[in-house]
């Protein structure tokens, strides 16, 4: 009997069922398949925790539109301090904050399906805001701010120039797998098997 997040196992002395993400952690694998959020970055922290803690390599799957930029930079800083071998894989898509998450593995580790894709782009506005002109003013400088960061980070683990992230985050960057290898936001087209 499998279900989407349980399994059942049987043996000479009967079954039980197990947690599938319990299987999962205990083998290495790590999913990040929703919105990225500080939930979400909170649960990569103590699934990451546990890993260092028992020595484990780590195998990182990634399906998402992407999501909070304070979160995604919670998940990178993870990802860039993990202390053992770390794979992460593109099945799906990895978009926005998602495709930065890729593209911050160690080169020769980054992974994607052979008909996954890459979003890149310029951060968005994703709540309405207003207020004084002083108040928009220091917003919009924030933003751009963000921006920087974010394509320097690219900028660092694609090899490309500030200039050519710029360029190619300018707009909604969709990316093939062969695409985003040639960018250099993953490194070769594998199976997850």
């Amino acid at each position: 009997m499998n279900c989407a997040d349980h399994i059942y196992i049987e043996s000479a002395n009967g079954g039980k069922e197990f947690e599938l993400s319990s299987i999962h952690a205990a083998e290495g694998r790590i999913y990040i398949t929703d919105h990225i959020d500080m939930d979400a970055a909170m649960s990569l922290t103590s699934l990451m925790k546990y890993m260092v803690a028992e020595k484990k390599a780590i195998t990182l799957y990634i399906n998402s539109t992407g999501g909070d930029v304070e979160a995604g930079l919670v998940m990178y800083d993870l990802i860039q301090s993990y202390p053992y071998d770390l794979d992460i894989y593109c099945v799906g898509i990895a978009a926005s904050m998602a495709a930065l998450l890729l593209a911050s593995g160690k080169k020769g580790h980054r992974y994607i399906l052979p008909h996954s894709k890459v979003l890149i782009h310029e951060p968005l506005i994703s709540r309405g805001f207003g207020g004084s002109a002083t108040t928009i003013d220091k917003t919009a400088q924030r933003i751009l701010d963000v921006k920087a960061q974010l394509n320097d980070i690219l900028a660092k683990h694609t090899g490309r120039s500030i200039d050519e992230i710029n360029e190619a985050t300018s707009f909604d960057n969709l990316m093939t797998a062969e695409e985003a290898i040639t960018f250099g936001l993953c490194d070769a087209i594998s199976s997850v098997y």
